[in-house]
């Protein structure tokens, strides 16, 4: 047995491997160690390998799922072995001690689940795969549960970001990929090929061609074949389902990168969990589907102004229309994860239970299809979605007459296929019942044959049907002439068989084994019924999805009292009355009202330079109207009286401080890198909330940085833009940029305490209130009066010598300043290439340097 495991086992790698025992999947030496600690089960031994004790641990098969799921959690993956023979065709082959043959079926990682126990209903499962394919980066996702199937080139920078957005569980990549870090699985380079990944493409969609499907690049294909090969592998040849790959345009999508999406915590908060973020502030959807959908829509807002205002015609009608709204929400709830029973069904993992929410969720599909249909007032997007709603009658038809009205999970034991859907496997079943019937006569027969009144006629598993009798009146049946035959003696009974007994019971087997074949044959049919209109179904799914998170969009905005935004092509955003939808939920959650503010950003005031105290309100400021932007190109009510929202293309938040201890950067550099990024790639068409730039470091340094990072944001990015900060030094700036704009969040300090009015104002800060919130944060009281005391001889110092920005008077102009610098480069480059180097003697060449250093340094 041990040589067959360690066989399996090399197959699994570095999986944990489930070999099947009977009832139970057991795990030994390393595996059973690992395992053992992270189920918190019992590790026990079994025999002897090279002299030493098999560690060994195991849970039953019933109950796999549970463990799965907390394995998986805990970052391992496993590989199932299981019986391909019963221990019956075993000894037929081998004799009494062949071993039941094994074989991997399946490998379960944290990107191929399709099991509603291993899955969160609200959240996509994505499997990735990434590659390079002559500088271009291509990456191909799916989520198997539902099938969807996307595909995305870009370049090397834009990876990060690209990923980040996918959010997978598990990512693959060729072995050799060079680009990192990434936490990938490393996969045989061959399998990232295009030609194979093309070819598998057509091979899954019975195309000739994939033009139907989009223009695909070299590296999206290479991508998708290392995809399909991973999924070959894991499923040990039989494909998930796989809907024809979308094509993700670029540009089609507002740009965020890793740092955004973590500072503004749209999809999980800081902590990592869904309480707190946006995702948790704005989902009323009541289904899993639709959630998942709205979490893609949060994590990946238009940019297509047309598409951002049909969302929001289908938002705002089902708004203005609160009983058709609930109509269409009562309906949702009542429809299944029609996506993810697809999945499970297509993938050969299905159940009746499957089958019955395929048939439930397309009959509510037409509920829905009736109800929109009669309304004459639809806007664009619903009529569009209609189409996917119907025609799924026949299908509906057939697995109604089919299935009973709640089938089970297990198709084991059979009774999923409904009365009168089947003549003949009705008359089995009767057959079936009538000798269950017969069971019960010639129990009471024997009774009176015996006189045994506690004679009874049971059944289990290993002897099938058999006669019990107390052990007091066996001697009546041991008679050699009673017609009876002894099988077991217990502890306090005995068993018998005879000739009728063992007559009836083949019958009732054979008529039961009939009914289960006949209904394990309708079951693959209707099956197959499923595959071949799985395109079609999952069409219907993602309609179904799109009415939930609209519905839900429009449920949260008449709860909030949030208001459609106008979405233009201009760069503008104005902003009256704006709320942050997370903050202000948990205020009210404490019964506590949220401070509403306005922001407005134009051509000429494009750069609003924020001050004022810590905790005044600024960081809560900028992300919500970061939020606020996200929301609305997402297609959604955004939490504001009034909104106009030019078009952004990226959106950068630089907000908070966290270090990245294990990639070497402490908080100023991870702050820095985060700046850097923003000043390379916003456009004038981004939109940026930067906060507190330069404070990771020494004053001269963080107020100088601030200086020029606010500059390059006016005069080279030329983007929308909120810029907190301490440094009351950087009003300066608004005598020489024009379009900055000063503005601060109000506080008072009022009998020695400070008052946070949360309001914004314009002008700049008067001062930073710094000791006032280490009082109010409970810093000691001599510390803060020390405090103090050094606070007055600093200030007495920069009265004197003019303060920190006294030396910037004569400061040029930040182009002036770029400009003088090329200048600089241009009469070094042009005295370089006047030299002739070879002419030169070695003094020469000194002298040459020293003149060449002091032009560098001006």
């Amino acid at each position: 047995m041990m040589a067959q495991y360690l066989a399996l086992k090399e197959q699994a790698g570095d999986c944990l491997l489930f070999y099947r025992m009977g009832d139970f999947f057991e795990l030994f030496f390393d595996d059973a160690k690992t395992a053992a600690q992270v189920l918190d089960i019992a590790l026990t031994s079994r025999g002897e390998h090279a002299g030493a004790p098999i560690p060994m641990c195991g849970v039953p098969v019933h109950s796999a799922e549970g463990y799965l799921a907390r394995l998986i959690k805990a970052g391992c993956r496993v590989a199932i072995a299981e019986q391909t023979e019963s221990p019956e065709e075993a000894r037929k082959r081998g004799g009494s001690k062949a071993l039941v043959t094994r074989d991997i079926v399946r490998f379960v990682t944290a990107g191929t689940l399709t099991e509603e126990a291993l899955l969160n209903p609200r959240s996509a499962n994505v499997l990735a795969a990434v590659c390079e394919v002559r500088g271009s980066i291509g990456i191909a996702a799916c989520d198997i549960s539902t099938g969807r199937m996307e595909l995305e080139e870009c370049s090397v920078e834009a990876m990060p970001a690209a990923l980040a957005r996918l959010s997978a569980s598990e990512l693959v990549a060729p072995e050799d990929f060079a680009h990192g870090p990434l936490e990938a699985i490393a996969c045989p380079a061959r399998a990232f090929a295009s030609e194979s990944g093309e070819a598998r493409l057509r091979e899954l969609h019975g195309v000739a061609t994939l033009d139907g499907f989009g223009q695909f690049g070299r590296a999206m294909l290479a991508a998708a074949g290392g995809l399909i090969a991973y999924l070959d592998h894991v499923g040990r040849g039989r494909l998930p389902l796989l809907l024809p790959p979308v094509v993700r345009e670029a540009g089609g999508h507002m740009a965020m990168d890793e740092a955004t999406r973590a500072s503004l915590e749209i999809l999980v908060s800081s902590g990592g969990a869904r309480k707190g973020s946006l995702f948790e502030a704005v989902d009323r959807c009541v289904t899993g589907a639709g959630a998942r959908l709205l979490a893609e829509d949060l994590s990946a807002p238009l940019t297509n102004l047309a598409a951002i205002r049909r969302r929001l015609e289908l938002v705002s009608w089902l708004h203005d229309d609160p009983l058709l709204r609930g109509d269409i929400r009562a309906v949702l709830r009542a429809a299944p994860d029609l996506g993810r029973a697809l999945g499970r069904v297509v993938a050969g993992r299905g159940s009746p239970r499957d089958l019955g929410q395929l048939r439930d969720g397309l009959t509510e599909a037409t509920r829905l299809e009736m109800l929109l249909s009669a309304r004459t007032d639809r806007p664009e997007l619903a009529s569009a979605l209609l189409p996917h709603l119907r025609g799924h009658g026949a299908l509906i038809d057939l697995f109604a007459r089919a299935l009973v009205p709640a089938p089970p999970t297990e198709r084991s034991q059979g009774g999923f296929i409904a009365e009168g859907y089947d003549a003949a496997l009705d008359e089995l079943r009767r057959a079936s019942g009538n000798s269950r019937r017969a069971i019960a006569a010639l129990e009471a027969k024997y009774r009176d044959q015996t006189g045994v009144a506690a004679l009874k006629i049971r059944h289990n598993g290993v002897l099938g049907y058999f006669i019990e009798v107390p052990a007091k009146h066996a001697d009546r049946l041991m008679q050699p002439d009673s017609g009876f035959t002894h099988r077991q003696t217990m502890a306090g009974a005995v068993r018998f068989n005879a000739l009728a007994l063992h007559e009836e019971a083949s019958r009732i087997a054979e008529s039961g084994g009939h009914a289960l074949a006949a209904e394990e044959a309708h079951f693959e049919e209707l099956t197959a019924r499923a595959v071949a209109a799985r395109e079609a179904i999952a069409t219907t799914a993602a309609a179904l999805a799109r009415l939930d998170v609209a519905a839900g969009q429009a449920e949260r905005a008449a709860e909030g009292g949030w208001t459609l935004p106008h979405v233009v092509e201009e760069p503008c955003l104005q902003i009256a009355g704006g709320r942050h939808p997370v903050v202000e939920a948990a205020l009210a959650a404490r019964g506590e009202r949220f401070v509403a503010n306005d922001c407005t950003l134009g051509e000429r005031d494009r750069l609003w330079l924020v001050g004022g105290p810590n905790m005044g309100g600024k960081s809560t400021f900028l992300r919500q109207n970061a939020l606020i932007v996200l929301l609305a190109q997402a297609g959604g009510f955004v939490p504001a009286q009034a909104a106009t929202i030019g078009l952004v293309d990226r959106l950068f938040s630089r907000v908070g401080a966290a270090d990245n201890l294990a990639r070497g950067r402490s908080t100023f550099m991870v702050e820095m890198v985060e700046t850097a990024a923003i000043l390379s790639q916003a456009t004038e068409r981004s939109f940026v909330v930067l906060d507190e730039v330069g404070r990771g470091t020494s004053t001269y340094d963080g107020l100088a940085l601030a200086w020029a990072v606010a500059e390059a944001v006016h005069e080279v990015n030329r983007c929308r833009c909120l810029f907190a900060t301490h440094y009351h030094e950087l009003a300066r700036l608004a005598e020489t940029c024009d379009a900055l704009s000063l503005h601060h969040v109000r506080a008072r300090e009022w009998k020695g305490d400070l008052v946070l009015l949360h309001e914004l104002a314009e002008g700049p800060a008067d001062k930073s209130y710094g000791l006032a919130v280490a009082r109010l944060a409970g810093v000691p009281a001599p510390v803060v009066k020390r405090a103090k005391s050094v606070l007055d001889k600093l200030e007495k110092g920069r009265a004197a010598t003019g303060g920190l920005a006294a030396g910037l008077d004569d400061l040029p102009l930040f182009a002036a300043a770029i400009e003088a610098a090329e200048e600089k480069v241009d009469a070094l480059r042009d005295r370089l290439n006047t030299l002739d180097i070879d002419a030169l003697s070695p003094r020469e060449a000194l002298d040459m340097l020293y003149q060449l250093k002091t032009m560098a340094n001006g």
